[in-house]
């Protein structure tokens, strides 16, 4: 059976069961929101979350309007699905941002402190890829986590705090550096980062702790700044520490990313700190094995954009390489 027939008939099993069920209205619509959640949840296929976000409308479509909380949670749910279908245009970015907005409406003056900031949390990441295409203004995703985080503070949503830390640095490192607050905007970002660290540990949050060092490594290997080398150093650390949890075997994908970043500054790095002039041909070596291990990774996965960056590097690399080899041919 494929993926496409299955989704269609758990839909359609779900729906005859709640029509069937004896329950009220208010019942049936939470039904929905529950099955569409189960499906949203571990989703096999782009199917399951088309058919999530269709449940969603079902369930919507038989809350009365004077269940105006419910109605809000099923948009709020509603959006997180919409926002995880692709879309090249940005169509359903578009509905995910409505769907957060017309839910925060009733959630802010009905609902409970923790989904509001997860709603907001949402909108924030939903306004930021719609800024990524000129669809939004980035400032507003800020303001949107920025509000969240009013409720998910370090004390008592230490992951939620982790989580916002990072997008807040993401998103003022996607603001173009073209006027005087572009270096403190990259430190504020660099910042960001290592709050979030502040409150995750590698034991308890691995997945956050990963995603937090192996983007802190990026920020700190491409901030403008004369300790170039040594916030290349630091990035290295991140990213090794980022790969105690990010393993080939486990997350593949998550592994090539950071191998790939990890390669970016060793190909960057002078192999002797206290004589620069000498070159860097023990890291380029490093960073072509990495490079070459990411982009098999990432060929496997799918990934042809990023297969096609790294071999771009591999490229850049091996013809920097060629001319020492002709010297060192020459010598024998």
């Amino acid at each position: 059976m494929t993926a496409h027939s299955r989704t269609e008939d758990q839909v359609r099993a779900a729906l005859r069961a709640v029509d069937e069920a004896e329950a009220s209205v208010a019942e049936k619509g939470e039904m929905l929101m529950e099955i569409a959640m189960g499906l949203q949840q571990k989703p096999q296929a782009l199917e399951d979350l088309v058919a999530a976000a269709h449940l969603y409308e079902k369930a919507l479509e038989i809350t009365p309007a004077s269940l105006s909380l419910l109605s809000a949670r099923i948009r709020a749910r509603m959006g997180t699905a919409l926002m995880a279908i692709p879309s090249n245009d940005g169509g359903t970015l578009q509905q995910a941002r409505e769907s957060f907005e017309t839910a925060l409406a009733t959630l802010v003056a009905e609902g409970l402190d923790e989904e509001i900031a997860e709603a907001e949390m949402n909108l924030g990441l939903a306004l930021q890829s719609l800024a990524g295409l000129h669809r939004a203004r980035i400032q507003d995703a800020i303001a949107a986590y920025q509000r969240a985080l009013r409720t998910f503070d370090r004390e008592r949503h230490p992951k939620e705090f982790a989580i916002l830390q990072n997008n807040l640095a993401t998103a003022f490192l996607s603001i173009p550096f073209t006027d005087e607050k572009a270096k403190m905007r990259e430190a504020l970002a660099v910042q960001a980062f290592e709050e979030g660290l502040s409150v995750v540990t590698l034991v308890d949050h691995p997945a956050e702790y990963a995603m937090l060092q192996n983007n802190l490594g990026n920020a700190l290997q491409y901030v403008s700044s004369s300790h170039r080398v040594e916030n290349s150093l630091r990035a290295l650390d991140a990213y090794d520490e980022a790969l105690k949890v990010r393993t080939a075997r486990d997350m593949p994908a998550e592994y090539a990313n950071t191998i790939a970043n990890k390669a970016n500054c060793l190909a960057n790095l002078p192999d002797d700190l206290e004589h620069p002039e000498t070159g860097n041909p023990e890291n380029l070596a490093n960073a072509l094995g990495l490079y070459q291990e990411a982009q098999q990774l990432f060929q496997r996965l799918g990934e042809a954009d990023k297969a096609a960056a790294v071999q771009s590097a591999i490229d850049e690399i091996t013809a920097e390489q060629q001319p020492t080899a002709r010297k060192a041919n020459g010598s024998r």
